[in-house]
């Protein structure tokens, strides 16, 4: 069977003002799993592609002649409220031009996909979906389709329609992440050049970002894969050897949780002796002067902080929730420990004295940028997106897969136009 891979994402920033351009590391995953004895693959890259990319993937098609269409839709949307851009329209572009040039069966998957399965698949129209982790499924799915078996539904995470009926059966595939991702087929040497690092993975856990201490106490089991250390160490080393690379982004949510392996993780890129540039996001809790020192030493240049999400109404909570946060960027900035933090203004209970007290925090830190997020970016299951509900904001979680923001009514009318006076003010402070 001919296999064509297409990775549809083209955002090429980060908060809207950082340079850079995410290697396709989950379509590389999934290539890695191809039985490529019993399967032609070839993959398709659109991040590099010009304005006319659609021209591109129908001579692609035409030339190839696939019998299967696999398509990574990484991106719902950038997140931003002052440049808010809808990403599925570009993957039900792609798709739309296939079906014009091809009888290819079309798979689509990837992380946007898996927030709203069914409303995705119903939106871009592919023939078949698959929810989560997908490299054995997809490979598994390939090998059926192959084979002519029918049987393939029963597939773990698998969307597909059913008369008028989008059909999905909640669960989610996964993947132990056993084999290499194929990155021979991407354009490496453009991607050393394209931001923050080449992405390798180390662990992915079941949540969008920990809101508290609760879930720095989460058990190991409870993640959706950590990668053993030793293959870890052994991926970096191959890159260098393979690609020459030495720039790296880890890939982790929250790399020091759990803490002990973040250390022990450190500690082995150091006894390698690799001679590593990289990058990773931190989480603002379970952190301490120790790891940071490490960090450095193993060759990490800048963190990410992202933002921890609450309800403002409280003053005093709001100090306690930040608290944890300016903790952490006070031990990167004793380390030496370059960092980006976010902070979202707007989210349910903002006020006023809410938004002043954010500010001064912020003042008395020194990051390589802080990302000022203007609303909360509503992503089903959490929430704000049962706050949004109960205000009637929005009518059914399944408008969440096109860009929608929650901004708390008391800051509505005057804060984004205080924020922009503010940020003019510090050339590190970003609005998004």
């Amino acid at each position: 069977m001919r296999i064509l891979l297409l990775a549809t994402n083209r955002h090429d920033r980060l908060m809207s003002r950082m340079h850079a351009q995410p290697l396709p590391i989950g379509l590389a995953y999934v290539a890695g799993h191809v039985d490529q004895h019993r399967h032609t693959l070839k993959v398709l890259d659109l991040m590099f592609a010009g304005d006319d990319y659609l021209s591109e993937v129908e001579t692609t098609v035409r030339a190839f002649q696939p019998d299967l269409v696999g398509i990574s839709i990484r991106n719902l949307s950038n997140h931003s409220y002052l440049d808010p851009q809808w990403q599925l329209p570009i993957a039900k572009a792609v798709i739309e031009r296939i079906r014009a040039t091809s009888q290819a069966t079309i798979v689509c998957g990837g992380p946007a996909f898996s927030i709203l399965p069914r409303e995705c698949f119903a939106y871009v129209e592919p023939d078949l979906g698959i929810t989560g982790d997908a490299g054995e499924t997809f490979a598994e799915l390939a090998d059926r389709l192959h084979m002519g078996d029918p049987s393939y539904l029963d597939l773990p995470g698998l969307v597909y329609r059913e008369g008028d009926q989008v059909m999905y059966n909640g669960m989610r595939s996964s993947s132990k992440f056993s084999k290499p991702p194929r990155l021979e087929d991407l354009d490496m040497a453009k991607y050393r050049e394209a931001g923050f690092g080449i992405g390798v993975l180390t662990k992915l856990s079941g949540f969008y970002y920990p809101a508290g201490e609760s879930d720095v106490q989460r058990e190991d089991g409870a993640w959706r894969v950590i990668r053993p250390i030793g293959d870890v160490v052994t991926e970096v080393r191959q890159m260098e050897q393979r690609f020459g690379l030495r720039k790296i982004f880890f890939i982790d949510n929250c790399f020091n949780i759990p803490l002990a392996h973040a250390k022990a993780l450190c500690r082995a890129l150091m006894d390698a002796d690799l001679k590593l540039h990289w990058n990773t996001a931190l989480a603002p809790y379970s952190c301490d002067a120790e790891l940071v020192g490490l960090m450095k030493q193993a060759g990490c240049a800048l963190v990410l902080m992202g933002a921890v999400r609450g309800d403002s109404h409280d003053g005093p909570a709001l100090d306690e929730r930040l608290a944890p946060i300016f903790n952490t960027c006070r031990l990167c900035e004793d380390g030496g420990l370059h960092y980006t933090i976010s902070l979202v203004f707007g989210e349910p209970g903002e006020t006023r004295e809410t938004v002043e007290r954010k500010l001064e925090w912020l003042r008395g830190l020194k990051p390589a940028i802080a990302n000022l997020r203007v609303g909360e970016s509503i992503l089903p299951g959490t929430a704000v997106a049962a706050k949004a509900l109960g205000e009637g904001l929005i009518a059914d979680e399944r408008e969440l897969i096109r860009p929608t923001f929650y901004l708390a009514a008391g800051v509505r009318d005057w804060m984004l136009a205080y924020l922009q006076g503010e940020a003019a003010k510090n050339p590190r402070w970003n609005l998004v």
